[in-house]
């Protein structure tokens, strides 16, 4: 187990000792995802679970899949772009102009699910395969979202931003936010949309794409086998 975070990988740590499993061996490490301090082919699964987004270099970050052994399978979770896209960031954007005249970004910029495909490729694996999923959680307030995002380490971290959140005009964001989105019993809903890519270092039992032009049979002939569907 691996974060950047020393605090994290305590915390991980001293749950690991409160339900021990003598089956599995585990090691916990304080590491930065741009540079792995891992061994080239040196394991079988690497799983990264909502940390990748916070890379400075994404591509370069998944590059390092040499770590990986032969046959090896990536597997990671990352926040997508339309996370907090249309409550969040609308309800900030116009709270900020009408308090202060413009706009400073309140969430750090993410990866669309349109990119995760290429940034798979980029990086070299094959069998490439990405989805998505969005879900819904509901707060009192918008304020209490706010609150649960800085908990969580997921405001802006991009260096040039406005670092103050007056008061002012966070509670502007959470009336906007209450007249545009609120729902029937006063809670307001805040959409994290979450994109889960897979991938697998190069090996030569892996299935690969046929020929082009090396195809046997025609679309032609099967459409006239099984009709046209309708």
């Amino acid at each position: 187990m691996m974060d950047a975070s020393y605090d994290m990988v305590k915390s991980c740590r001293d749950a690991e000792q409160d339900m021990p499993n003598e089956s599995i061996e585990t090691s916990f490490l304080v590491g930065d995802e741009e540079f792995l301090p891992i061994k080239e082919s040196s394991i079988d699964l690497v799983i990264s679970c909502l940390g990748l987004h916070w890379t400075n270099d994404l591509p370069g970050a998944m590059i390092q899949k040499l770590a990986l052994k032969s046959d090896g399978l990536f597997l990671a979770a990352i926040l997508g772009g339309e996370t907090l896209k249309w409550e969040l960031r609308i309800a900030c954007t116009v709270a900020q102009m009408e308090r202060e005249g413009g706009i400073s970004p309140r969430v750090s910029p993410l990866a669309q699910v349109r990119d995760a495909g290429n940034l798979l490729t980029r990086a070299g694996f094959t069998l490439p395969s990405v989805d998505v999923d969005e879900y819904t959680v509901k707060y009192r307030s918008a304020l209490d979202l706010i609150e649960h995002l800085r908990s969580m380490g997921e405001t802006n971290a991009l260096l040039q931003k406005n670092n103050v959140l007056k008061r002012e005009t966070a509670l502007a964001t959470a009336a906007v936010y209450q007249s545009m989105f609120a729902e029937e019993d006063g809670t307001i809903p805040a959409t994290f949309q979450v994109i889960y890519m897979t991938g697998w270092r190069e090996h030569h039992s892996q299935q690969k794409a046929k020929r082009r032009g090396s195809a046997t049979v025609s679309f032609q002939d099967i459409q006239k086998q099984f009709g046209n569907g309708s």
